[in-house]
């Protein structure tokens, strides 16, 4: 088993990974992806937490559980997120963020 630094300092890059993603790109779908990218850094950071953290409580499934409400989560904002960019593609013809401006009065 890799020491719980090995597992943090990937979970890191992955997340610094999505947060690269979502700031540079105007793709609506890479954007999702980014978000899920975060999302399973997050995970993968409760379920460390949760397997190297047993000596200190009883409960080791917090982690586990916290995690699995995370991708929970995750794919119900995907199936939310991804109707809606599914919806504006089909309205302006474009899944391109700078040029979605039906939210402007």
């Amino acid at each position: 088993m890799p020491p719980l630094e090995h597992v943090l300092v990937i979970s890191a890059i992955l997340f610094s990974i999505g947060v690269y993603g979502v700031l540079t790109r105007r793709n609506a779908v890479n954007i999702l992806m980014s978000v899920e990218l975060m999302l399973n850094a997050v995970s993968i950071n409760m379920v460390a937490f949760a397997i190297y953290g047993r000596v200190a409580f009883d409960n080791t499934f917090t982690g586990i559980i916290f995690a699995f409400f995370i991708v929970v989560v995750a794919a119900a904002e995907v199936a939310l997120a991804l109707g809606i960019v599914v919806r504006l593609f089909r309205n302006r013809a474009t899944a391109n963020v700078d040029e979605v401006n039906l939210l402007k009065w």
